[in-house]
């Protein structure tokens, strides 16, 4: 009993903490790695295990999947060179960095385990990034990279930390025994997420009640995972290439009703499984930080604080003489024509160097460390100090930061929404007309006035109607999502404005139905 009234407790604080973060608009994760600090130092708080060998299922997957599931092709590849730039070489530099500092502060320290630390704190976190940029007017192409970093890094630094915990469990085994292996798992993983997700939506196509929907989708999220995991491939890659492929099939295939509760569930769960990683790490931490003497303690700290330091400095000094590097190739006439909308400016340089706040993925990879595994302790205190100091440090200023610097608002996701409800009710009204009905003839000047609006008002959106529900305003709705789904298959709108209008088709669609 007192176990559940703690676990009521700690998720009402970080509901509270969260609507905090909201009020004064910093990224929530940053005051629940305070919540998980202060856990950590309360002599009476509750001490839970998780098997370590779960935390990389239980945190990691689903939030993965939640990313990949929104993340637009399109985007990706227009913006190849700066997201594969942070991918590989920003990962690579931070965990190259880090492994060198660590060896410096503690020469007995294995390269392995140097590398593992290295690789667990060099991905930044998609929550706190976009918690901030949801807050503010910042360039569509600067939400695009970050967005496909946070997706994208997590992947190839748990790669790192995979091939490195791997060399320490195996001892005499050299790198070179694990490349040929590494190479086929990465082509394994993505074919495989590819199939799963094939199989899954032909096995789950006729689940259409919400809660056995919802659940299955958890189910098959965790089990993809284990899978992979199990026959030797990256559960990170198979997951990600099943969310992707998920996403460009399952729109047409969801209904509305589905469609919004599930989004609901999901939304929750990721926010419960952020409390939950920063509630655990945070009981770890106790154990390890009382059971240091005050040398060792501050031995620690200071070696937390050096990882730190180097996981900040590291970022800005790759994107920003990278940038200055892409512009003076572009005043010499160097670059390609194609990679010139690819050079930032020294401001998107400055945000994006700054976009370095760290979270569950750290988190989760720090938990998952093998019991025996050497210097676990001081990894996971390093990690939630870098967690926690990036969460501080950078989440509470990037916001004031990004409006010192005045972007020049930059919206074409209003743009393309504003086209896609007009192709969408056009092919609304297209379906209706003929249609003698005193009905259809009400249903055709409520489109026309949409129409309207989205000419004259981008962001304007649809409203929903308070007229009777009838059939002929759930046939021009469909039609309306077919013309929706082939601009998405066309690339003549982004993700971002595709879900933005199939929200806004769900809430007419559903209003129809009531």
């Amino acid at each position: 009993m007192l176990t559940f009234e703690w676990i009521i407790g700690l998720l009402l604080a970080s509901v509270a903490l969260s609507a905090l973060a909201r009020r004064v608009k910093v990224p929530y994760p940053a005051f629940l790695a305070i919540g998980g600090m202060l856990l950590a130092f309360l002599p009476s708080g509750p001490s839970w295990a998780l098997e370590p060998k779960l935390a990389l299922a239980l945190f990691v997957a689903p939030v993965l999947l939640d990313a990949a599931f929104d993340t637009s092709l399109r985007d990706l590849r227009n913006n190849w060179l700066p997201v594969s730039t942070l991918v590989l070489v920003a990962v690579g530099v931070t965990t190259v960095a880090v492994a060198v500092v660590a060896r410096w502060l503690r020469p007995d320290m294995p390269w392995a385990v140097a590398i593992a630390l290295g690789a667990i704190v060099a991905p930044p976190d998609a929550a706190a990034a976009t918690a901030i940029l949801r807050q503010v007017k910042l360039p569509y192409q600067i939400q695009k990279i970050l967005e496909g970093e946070s997706l994208l890094n997590d992947a190839s630094s748990l790669l790192i930390y995979r091939v490195a915990v791997g060399l320490v469990a195996a001892e005499h085994m050299k790198v070179r025994e694990f490349v040929p292996s590494l190479a086929v798992a990465l082509m394994g993983s993505l074919v495989a997420g590819f199939l799963f997700a094939r199989v899954w939506m032909m096995i789950t196509r006729r689940i259409t009640e919400a809660p056995s929907a919802i659940i299955t989708q958890f189910g098959g999220t965790f089990m993809v995972w284990i899978v992979a995991e199990h026959i030797g491939l990256s559960g990170i890659l198979t997951i990600v290439a099943y969310a992707i492929t998920l996403a460009r099939t399952a729109p047409a295939r969801t209904s509305a009703r589905l469609r919004v509760s599930s989004y609901t569930v999901w939304e929750t769960v990721i926010f419960v499984l952020n409390v939950l990683a920063f509630m655990l790490i945070g009981m770890q931490l106790r154990p390890i930080w009382s059971g240091l003497d005050d040398d060792v303690r501050f031995k620690y700290c200071t070696f937390a604080a050096a990882v730190l330091a180097v996981v900040i400095l590291a970022r800005i000094l790759w994107v920003i003489p990278y940038g200055a590097f892409l512009r003076a190739l572009k005043a010499q006439g160097l670059l390609p024509a194609h990679v010139i909308p690819a050079v930032p400016s020294l401001r998107r340089g400055i945000v994006v160097s700054w976009c370095g706040m760290r979270g569950i993925v750290t988190l989760a990879a720090a938990f998952a460390l093998p019991e025996a595994f050497p210097y676990r302790d001081l990894i996971l205190l390093t990690a939630f100090a870098v967690v926690f100091g990036t969460l501080v440090i950078q989440g509470l200023t990037l916001r004031p930061l990004i409006l010192a610097l005045n972007f020049d608002d930059d919206n074409p996701i209003a743009r393309e929404a504003a086209h896609a409800r007009t192709s969408a009710f056009r092919a609304a009204l297209d379906e209706i007309d003929g249609d003698p009905s005193e009905e259809a003839e009400i249903l055709r000047l409520e489109y026309r006035a949409v129409l309207l609006r989205a000419e004259t008002e981008p962001d304007g959106g649809v409203a929903t109607s308070e007229l009777p529900a009838d059939p002929i305003r759930r046939r021009a709705i469909a039609a309306a999502r077919q013309a929706l789904l082939s601009l998405r298959r066309t690339e003549a709108i982004g993700d971002d404005a595709f879900h933005q209008v199939e929200e806004e088709l769900d809430r007419a669609e559903l209003s129809a139905e009531a």
